[in-house]
């Protein structure tokens, strides 16, 4: 049985934090591949184009064989959820036991998801805790409260904590510091660097 995980996110743009997130999981968890699955219409949010933010990915990752891109948000109609995802991904991977990349803010609302609850039992949770001001203890109490909601309804819920050391980048950044005309190099790969620059994404001036 293959042990996968799935990353899921904007990526606008991918980023040193992003890479050393997956690559923490890949060797924590002895893991055979991390699938990256680029939002395709991210709701709430003002993203660049899915084929640029798709092609920078390319860049960030080609040199890792044991990193994959799926297109699979893009190959569905209406709205993309993360249960679909998985049930998409699995039909590809048949015999896998599955593992979810999440950011710990996001993985405080996994009780609210469309079918989280259902979702939350398929796959082991892998949380990757917050860059800036973590606090241990806080983030542990934050999961445990997650935990807690779903036990009351007779769910359980595996999760663990990603050992990166904290990296304060953050895709919000990198699009600030390029619409002042500031320098990203050594926040993102330097062929993602060169993609933005040559495409003029996130400037003021941007396509």
């Amino acid at each position: 049985m293959q042990q996968l995980a799935i990353f899921g996110g904007t990526f606008d743009p991918i980023h040193w934090g992003h890479l050393l997130i997956a690559e923490t999981a890949l060797h924590q968890l002895s893991l055979e591949r991390i699938i990256w699955v680029p939002s395709f219409n991210p709701p709430h949010k003002q993203a660049a184009p899915f084929e640029h933010r798709v092609k920078m990915l390319q860049l960030a990752t080609r040199e890792n064989p044991a990193f994959t891109i799926s297109l699979v948000e893009a190959s569905r109609s209406g709205t993309s959820y993360a249960i679909n995802t998985l049930i998409d991904l699995s039909a590809v991977y048949s015999n896998a036991r599955w593992y979810w990349i999440v950011g710990l803010d996001t993985f405080q609302t996994l009780p609210r998801w469309y079918r989280g609850h259902e979702l939350a039992q398929m796959c082991d949770w892998l949380i990757a805790p917050r860059q800036l001001g973590s606090d241990t203890v806080q983030s542990d109490l934050i999961c445990q409260e997650v935990e807690q909601q779903l036990r009351q309804q007779s769910l359980t819920i595996h999760w663990q904590f990603l050992n990166i050391p904290l990296v304060g980048v953050s895709s919000r950044l990198i699009r600030k510091l390029c619409g002042e005309s500031q320098s990203i190099q050594y926040l993102v790969p330097e062929p993602v660097r060169f993609y933005i620059t040559t495409h003029n994404l996130y400037s003021e001036k941007s396509e």
